[in-house]
C-alpha cells in the first residue's frame, strides 16, 4: 500500500478469476486493519494480494466466495488477519476453514489476530473451530476459570459487566 489513496479490492467485490489472484499469496484482512495499525497492515501486505472484508457490513456469503476464489484461481497461500475481540471478524477465519471443508482439500493458510491494536498473534485453525461451539467454550472456562482474569485485560464489555454486576450485589 503506497498511500491512503491506493485502491484495495474487497473480498466480496472481486471476480474469483481475476488474473492477479492466480498463483498468488492472498491476504484477507479486516477492513479496519489499515486504520487500526497502518504499519502492520503495510508489512503484512508486502508481496501479497490484499482483499479487505468486514462481515459486519457485508454478505455472509464470504464462506462460498473464498472457496470459489481458491477453486478458480488456485492461490499459493491464504493469510487471514483480523482484530482480536471483534465478534464479526471470526467469520473471516471461519470462511477460510470452511473453504477447506467445501473443497475437500488442504489449503496453505495461516490465521492471525491483532491484539490490542499492536501485537500480531498466530492462532490455530482449531481455535476457530472451537469458537463456533459455545458449549465447548463453556466447558473450557469451567476447567480453567482463571482465563476470565485475562479476559478482563482485553474486553471492555466484560469489564462493564463486572462493574454492573458488582453494583447490583450491594
Amino acid at each position: 500500500m503506497s498511500d491512503q489513496n491506493t485502491y484495495i479490492p474487497r473480498l466480496w467485490s472481486i471476480w474469483v478469476k481475476t488474473p492477479i489472484l492466480k498463483d498468488s499469496d492472498i491476504l484477507v484482512a479486516s477492513a479496519c486493519l489499515p486504520l487500526v495499525n497502518p504499519g502492520l497492515f503495510k508489512e503484512l501486505s508486502r508481496n501479497r494480494i490484499v482483499l479487505l472484508a468486514c462481515p459486519e457490513g457485508e454478505s455472509p456469503a464470504l464462506y462460498g466466495k473464498l472457496a470459489s476464489i481458491i477453486r478458480s484461481s488456485r492461490p499459493r497461500s491464504i493469510t487471514v488477519v483480523t482484530i482480536d475481540g471483534s465478534p464479526h471478524c471470526l467469520a473471516l477465519h471461519a470462511s477460510a476453514n470452511e473453504a477447506e471443508y467445501i473443497l475437500g482439500e488442504e489449503i496453505p493458510k495461516k490465521h492471525y489476530v491483532v491484539v490490542n491494536s499492536s501485537e500480531l498473534k498466530e492462532i490455530s485453525p482449531d481455535s476457530i473451530r472451537i469458537a463456533r461451539y459455545l458449549s465447548l467454550i463453556d466447558e473450557l472456562i469451567k476447567e480453567k476459570p482463571e482465563i476470565l482474569e485475562k479476559l478482563k485485560g482485553f474486553s471492555m464489555e466484560y469489564q462493564n459487566y463486572l462493574r454492573i454486576r458488582g453494583k447490583n450485589r450491594d
